[in-house]
């Protein structure tokens, strides 16, 4: 594949570089923001050598090419399009100004979630082998390797504040280094650490006739996201008044010293109760609607994928784990995602068209790995019938594994993968998640075989 000649296929096929706002790639696809989407020539661009589907989504136009391939077309591309210098923040910016309000706050939730993803992940497989050390008594109760490992295993949640106070700060366009700060503040040791500690009562402060908690925010979510938000905008409107020549010496300290208070006394409890009102409204559909909320979550998932909406999630999700310790909600999520593989297997079985049988194989063991959006864009939406049978398929795995009580302990991951997050909870969670993999893909396969692809459909 000649990936020089790609990019100057593609260039004129996008309406010209002056049609071509800003690029960047993911693992399996070119991102675009496109200036007018009607200059597009989607059906040649779906037609070049590589391309396994494009597809326009949250305020960018994207074309699937597949991991290991779409790198070096991106870096082909920004040298033809004249991209190769750009600031990816730009690019990020550029899409939220093309995206609708509840677009835009997925968006930045997941920008600011992703990035932490593997220190979650390394955590939860901490805890689960701390778990199995404990259950098999491989060790003694009070050996080392126990204490160790539980210190191992708790501070990415202990210190989370501090993980998403440099995280925020950077989407925000703030100094990370005080969202660092701020993260500290909130976990100080001063204040009652209520990471594992149940029921434990923090002592009171008397300030400027307040009765304030000195209670921390250790593993939550929600007060250090708000505190960081209004600290970017102390910090910018600081910045705007404060002569550069004290810039460095009056604009940190006047954020940090009114943030923290702002935190402490108002944000930190608002922020705490709203978590608390998160968690206990899905606690409740959880354990009364169990069965039907699998059945209802597992077959819309991936309707809300298609607008972007399903990366605000990681925040729920990180709130769940910080605050029950488990995650309901990824099973229910990666159900619906191998639902989508198992379509696309039945597509590229009952397909006659070969480019669409190579484009549907790989995409289909991709969405078993966890990433779907290939499947999705590139054949299950397009032909329509195989994502009507990946939603049922979808629905079915996700209604077994909650009335099966499947949970992770962190997230990030689905598919196969998953596997080493659901493991660690015992070997009956493992079975069921297992169970319930086999389920969604069946019956997406079978749905989807039952239901045909229309001859068409196929054309192009």
């Amino acid at each position: 594949m000649n990936h020089q000649e790609i990019a100057k296929q593609l260039v004129p096929l996008l309406g010209g570089k002056e049609n071509i706002v800003s690029a960047a790639h993911c693992a399996t696809r070119l991102r675009l923001v496109i200036l007018d989407e009607s200059k597009i020539d989607k059906q040649a661009i779906e037609n070049l050598e590589g391309v396994k589907g494009a597809f326009a989504s949250s305020g960018q136009f994207q074309i699937i090419f597949g991991t290991g391939i779409v790198n070096k077309v991106y870096t082909a591309f920004s040298l033809e399009a004249e991209l190769d210098k750009q600031d990816a923040s730009k690019h990020n910016e550029a899409i939220k100004q093309k995206m609708n309000p509840v677009a835009r706050l997925a968006k930045t939730l997941s920008n600011i979630f992703v990035p932490i993803i593997p220190a979650i992940v390394a955590s939860g497989l901490l805890m689960g082998l701390l778990g199995m050390m404990r259950a098999f008594q491989w060790v003694e109760a009070d050996s080392s390797w126990i204490v160790l490992l539980d210190m191992f295993s708790s501070a990415a949640f202990i210190i989370l504040p501090i993980l998403i106070g440099v995280s925020a700060a950077k989407e925000f366009g703030s100094n990370p280094y005080l969202g660092a700060v701020m993260g500290g503040i909130m976990t100080h040791p001063a204040l009652l650490n209520p990471w594992g500690l149940g029921n434990a009562e923090p002592e009171s402060l008397l300030f400027m006739g307040l009765d304030v908690a000195l209670i921390g925010y250790q593993g939550t979510v929600i007060p250090i996201l708000l505190a960081i938000y209004v600290m970017s905008k102390i910090e910018k409107g600081l910045r705007k008044v404060v002569p550069n020549a004290l810039d460095l010496l009056v604009v940190p300290f006047v954020t940090i010293i009114l943030t923290g208070f702002i935190a402490i006394l108002a944000i930190g409890p608002l922020g705490m109760f709203l978590g608390e009102l998160i968690t206990n409204t899905l606690n409740f559909i959880y354990n009364y609607a169990g069965f039907f909320a699998g059945l209802i979550f597992g077959g819309l998932y991936s309707t809300i994928v298609i607008t972007g909406v399903h990366h605000s999630f990681h925040a729920i999700e990180a709130g769940l784990i910080a605050s029950v310790g488990i995650n309901y909600l990824l099973p229910i999520w990666s159900m619906a995602n191998v639902a989508q593989g198992g379509a696309g297997l039945a597509v590229f079985f009952r397909s006659k068209r070969a480019k669409t049988k190579e484009i549907a194989l790989p995409s289909a063991l991709s969405a078993f790995l966890g990433i779907t959006e290939p499947i999705i864009f590139g054949v299950n939406l397009k032909y329509r019938t195989p994502f009507i049978g990946a939603a049922i398929g979808g629905a079915a795995g996700g209604a077994y594994v909650v009335f099966t009580n499947v949970v992770a302990n962190a997230y990030g991951l689905t598919g196969i993968p998953m596997i080493a997050i659901v493991a660690p909870q015992g070997m009956s969670n493992l079975m069921n998640y297992l169970i319930g993999f086999a389920i969604s893909v069946v019956t997406a396969f079978v749905v989807t075989w039952l239901l045909g692809i229309k001859e068409e459909d196929q054309k192009g």
